[in-house]
Parts: C-alpha cells; sequence; structure tokens
C-alpha cells in the first residue's frame, strides 16, 4: 500500500474515534436497532462487542468484529435451547436427503427466523408428509416464520409474524413446458417474484395509494426471475388439506393468498382469505397462521 494511502486510512480511523461521543453513541445506537430488528439478538451481541472492545483496548475493526461474529453466533446457537422456554423451536435449516421440509435459505437460520410453536412446527411437517405421500419425492418449502423470543416483537417486513404461530409457505413451481420443479422458487429467498393478474381478475387494491403500506410490487425485479408458473396441482392440493387437515387437526386458523390465485385455483373454502391492502402481497407465498 502507497504511503499515501496508509495515511488517508489512519488519517480516517483518527477522525472516526476523535468523532464527538454524542455521534459515536448516535451510531452505536443505530447499529443496535437495525441488528435488533433483522435478527432480535444481535443487537445484544454488539453491545457484548463493545463491552469486550472496552475492556480489551480493542481498536481495530476486524478484532471487533471477529468478537461480534463470535458472540452473535454464540447467541444464535443458545436461542435454539432457550426458545423452547417461550414456547417456540426451530425448523431445521440443515436437511438431509429423506427431509420433505425443507426451509428455503440458511439465511432464516442465520437471522433467527426459522422459529414456531410446537403446533405449527407438527403441521409443517405433516403437510410435507402428506405432499410427499401423494406426490412422491415432493419438497415442501418454508419460508418465514417468526423470532426465538417475546410476542408482540415484530418480524418485518412482516405484519403478524409476531407469535410464533405463523409461517410462510414457497408455492410450487414448474418450468415454462409444464415440468415440475421440486423445490424451487422463483426468487433465491422465496419472496417478491409475483404472480401477476391479468386482464378481468379480481383486484381488491386497484386505485388504493396507501402511504403506510407494505404491498410493494418491486416492478423492476420481475424480468430478473425464471419464468415459472405455479404448479396448480400440488399447490391446490397443500392448500386443500390445510383447509382440512389443517384446520381439525392442527388448529388452522387462517391462509392468506391473492383473490386472482385464489380464483384461478377454484378454491373457494372460507379459511382462505385476503390479507388487506397495507400487507405484503400473497401471490408469491403462502401465508399460515394456527389459532
Amino acid at each position: 500500500m502507497h504511503l499515501a494511502q496508509q495515511h488517508c486510512l489512519a488519517y480516517g480511523s483518527d477522525n472516526v474515534r476523535k468523532a464527538p461521543p454524542v455521534f459515536r453513541f448516535a451510531l452505536h445506537a443505530l447499529i443496535i436497532l437495525i441488528l435488533t430488528l433483522l435478527t432480535q439478538i444481535g443487537g445484544i451481541a454488539y453491545l457484548v462487542m463493545l463491552a469486550a472492545s472496552h475492556a480489551w483496548g480493542l481498536r481495530r475493526f476486524l478484532a471487533k468484529l471477529a468478537i461480534f461474529l463470535l458472540c452473535y453466533a454464540g447467541a444464535t446457537f443458545a436461542a435454539s435451547f432457550a426458545a423452547p422456554i417461550f414456547g417456540r423451536v426451530p425448523l431445521s435449516c440443515v436437511a438431509d436427503a429423506a427431509d420433505r421440509l425443507l426451509v428455503r435459505s440458511p439465511i432464516y437460520c442465520l437471522l433467527n427466523r426459522n422459529y414456531v410453536t410446537p403446533e405449527v412446527r407438527d403441521l409443517a411437517k405433516a403437510l410435507a408428509v402428506h405432499m410427499d405421500k401423494e406426490f412422491p419425492g415432493t419438497i415442501t418449502v418454508a419460508l418465514d416464520a417468526n423470532f426465538p423470543f417475546v410476542n408482540g416483537f415484530p418480524l418485518l417486513p412482516h405484519l403478524s409474524h409476531a407469535d410464533g404461530k405463523k409461517l410462510d409457505f414457497a408455492y410450487y413451481y414448474k418450468d415454462v413446458d409444464g415440468a415440475f420443479l421440486n423445490g424451487a422458487t422463483r426468487s433465491p429467498i422465496g419472496y417478491f417474484a409475483f404472480e401477476q393478474p391479468v386482464p378481468g381478475d379480481e383486484l381488491p387494491c386497484e386505485g388504493r395509494n396507501n402511504w403506510l403500506t407494505t404491498r410493494w410490487n418491486f416492478d423492476a425485479l420481475q424480468s430478473l426471475f425464471p419464468a415459472y408458473r405455479i404448479e396448480e396441482q400440488r399447490t391446490s392440493a397443500a392448500i386443500g388439506w390445510l383447509t382440512s387437515e389443517g384446520v381439525a387437526k392442527f388448529g388452522l386458523q387462517e391462509i392468506f393468498i391473492e383473490p386472482h390465485l385464489k380464483n384461478a385455483l377454484g378454491i373457494t373454502d372460507g379459511h382462505v382469505r385476503f390479507q388487506g391492502c397495507r400487507a405484503a402481497r400473497h401471490d408469491d407465498h403462502i401465508h399460515i397462521q394456527v389459532e
């Protein structure tokens, strides 16, 4: 590295350390808030890192980052054992070849978004077993669930995933030639690749311009996703099981999907409802909740 570059980095680092205490406090508070909203326990891990760095006189960024990552990993591991005290259990992100319930991405577990009540876990596993029985080899994909602790703590951007009783599933997909794509989703995380309505479809939010809403269309992203389509036979069978066995045996209360998909799939059961115009679109995933 050139001497000029070294001088600039050193000067920048000194400036951060010499920043007014109020600025440093505000910056740390903002980081803690963001980590807490994203992961629930990340803010605590950051506070522990700050305390350890101060006690040990650490100034280097990489040393502080290493301590934070160790604290966060330890807290995430501990959460899986402590969560049952709060009535929640994790859905596993480590699946073997025999598993038919798959959490879409390890990021859900890394961010502690994979926790549900035991009843929801049992429902999800039973759905996966049913789908594998009806359509051998079929994998059922789970998406966002809930955080491990505290009822009422928001799982952004969801409006209702705050008590362990909610879980999202991906739709089942096929390619443009009609071949079933096992375990696949249109987007890498299972969200935001929407099934677009066609002229004549029911559009309950058309013409509304709510200023406070999470009903985002992400139009700029849609062309980036593969042209998969919903596999109607499996999707209808899954929703049929949820509205029958799911209701009778597991206390399922509601399912949210968009009206145009409900109509296209020929679903008439009253447990399948529209989530409202302020909530996120549900033509990229299926939302379920139990009593």
